[in-house]
């Protein structure tokens, strides 16, 4: 096993994002300016990749996990999966976007019922309220989860399956063969590096931002970049402590308590909400979902000139295509001994659903209160986008102690991200190995609170979209041959699989003639039993 000590990704990938840090803290404003042009250049001539590429990756996922490669394990064949079944979809629902789901649950619908998207209905009428759950759980859907498992599911079989280093460029080895050793495998590991902090920047940002707007509610604390700043400091102290404890006993038992106190507030407001609107709405929205899968997921605006692909779907695309080496390398890290098949089901699909029952049962309630009620939690949003869910907890019964565990449960989830990107960044830079040295974790911790503060700094929420779709492209181009490579190793596998079997049919055959064992001939395939 290699020693997680220094190499080329490591001070490569280190310089570069201490100049991206003093770039943007010496030259704030060029920086914004280049970053806008950047994602300009980006959206205007790809844009339209980010949307093929991406249902390509949720067609490839569905495809591998019914093909008969679905039942090859991620380990040895035979082997048990290590972490119990509710203890692993803790962990990928916590370190995945857990954070997210808590900033976007009310703000998302809410703001979707004011703009609808494209123009297509009224705004503040049914068919926008209609049309504003449909796009949430098109944004946090298969899509979304396709891209961590791409990553995951080719970490996790070179490195359990082919029992190689847990690196990026090591899924490549198949049609790289010994160059992923060389200077081509240190660039794949370094882009691999340089997006994961850009992705998990964006995601800490939110949490700062969400967890300003909580305290502002709750303490009346001044929300503002300075507050942002200063709490981000306080949880960076939690998270860098928490990263210097084992997986095991870490990162697992804070997923697990993100777990129970997400399903503990899901379950309140659920009941203590409008029960049956929420269901009625989800099951419209899951419905509108499946029915306009094809045509939102290809969907581009060019006749009319409109941004909101752009602004919308295309932020969230990247985003989670900038989260896929961190989240992917994690979800891999945790599923040995599960099946492809079983891995592909737990990660597109239990998260899927998780996803639609928090944004019926937050979005809902909000989108129920804001209809029936007349409680302007829209124009909450407007003002500022993440008061949306502590407008909407004011409403419901026993408001304040909800707020403080809403409140806890957004620094867990900011806390279980930002630890378990630490822990990856870690194996990235440290040759693969599956527990890094506590330095090595520490030194990503802070890179990732020096990234988060300065993006915060050069304009909130509008840099951390900025970046993070800009940021994946180029991981987003490595993704698709990373899937071909994949592709590759299974159907290699296989034909070993059948080789052997050939073989084995033949020896068996040649000793059943050599013998004249009786009783020993083979059957007739088309013949059937008396």
């Amino acid at each position: 096993m290699p020693e997680s000590r220094p190499g080329w990704v490591f001070y490569i990938s280190l310089t570069t994002l201490l100049a991206f840090v003093t770039v943007a803290l010496l030259w704030p404003a060029e920086f914004a300016q280049s970053a806008d042009g950047a994602l300009a250049f980006t959206t205007t001539h790809f844009g339209w990749l980010y949307l093929f590429v991406t249902t390509g990756f949720l067609i490839f996922c569905i495809g591998i996990a019914m093909s008969a490669y679905g039942r090859i394990r991620l380990g040895s064949d035979g082997e048990a999966p290590e972490f119990s079944y509710t203890s692993w979809l803790g962990m990928i629902f916590s370190a995945g976007m857990g954070v997210g789901l808590v900033f976007w649950g009310v703000a998302e619908p809410m703001t979707h019922y004011a703009n609808p998207p494209f123009g297509n209905a009224e705004p503040h009428s049914a068919e926008s309220a209609s049309l504003a759950m449909r796009y949430s759980l098109f944004h946090w859907g298969f899509h979304q989860w396709a891209n961590f498992g791409i990553v995951g599911l080719a970490i996790a079989y070179v490195r359990f399956r082919q029992e190689r280093a847990g690196l990026i460029s090591e899924t490549f080895r198949s049609t790289l063969g010994d160059r992923v050793d060389g200077a081509t495998g240190h660039a794949i590991n370094v882009l691999a590096v340089v997006s994961t902090v850009f992705g998990v920047a964006t995601t800490v940002g939110l949490g700062m931002i969400q967890i300003n707007s909580g305290m502002s509610s709750i303490f009346g604390i001044d929300f503002g970049v300075t507050s942002q700043l200063a709490i981000l400091g306080g949880v960076a102290i939690i998270f860098l402590l928490c990263s210097l404890a084992p997986l095991e006993s870490g990162i697992r038992y804070v997923s697990d308590l993100n777990l129970w106190l997400a399903a503990l507030i899901l379950i309140f407001v659920f009941f203590a909400g409008p029960t049956d609107f929420i269901t009625a709405s989800m099951t419209n929205a899951i419905g509108d979902y499946f029915a306009n899968l094809i045509g939102m997921s290809l969907v581009m605006t060019p006749y009319t000139g409109d941004d909101w692909v752009e602004r919308w779907t295309i932020f969230y695309w990247a985003w989670g295509l900038s989260w896929a080496p961190f989240v992917g390398t994690f979800i891999a890290r945790i599923s040995r001994g599960r099946t492809i098949r079983e891995f592909v089901m737990g990660v597109i699909g239990m998260p899927v659903l998780l996803s639609a029952l928090w944004f019926a049962t937050f979005g809902g309630s909000a989108m129920y209160f804001e209809i029936f009620k007349g409680a302007n939690i829209a124009e909450a949003v407007e003002k500022e986008i993440s008061a949306g869910l502590f407008a909407m907890l004011e409403i419901l019964p026993a408001a304040e102690i909800l707020s403080y565990l809403m409140l806890a449960l957004i620094i867990l989830f900011v806390i279980t991200s930002a630890n378990s990107a630490t822990f990856v960044l870690g194996m990235f830079t440290g040759k693969g190995v599956l527990v890094p040295k506590r330095w090595l974790r520490l030194t990503f911790g802070i890179i990732q609170v020096l990234v988060a503060g300065v993006l915060l700094m050069s304009g909130g929420l509008s840099a951390l979209q900025t970046i993070s779709i800009v940021a994946a492209f180029p991981f987003m181009i490595l993704m698709v041959f990373m899937a071909s490579a994949l592709l590759k190793s299974l159907r290699d596998e296989q034909r070993q699989i059948e080789l052997h079997d050939a073989v084995m049919r033949e020896r068996l055959q040649r000793l059943i003639e050599q013998h004249d064992l009786p009783g020993f001939d083979t059957p007739d395939q088309n013949q059937k039993p008396d």
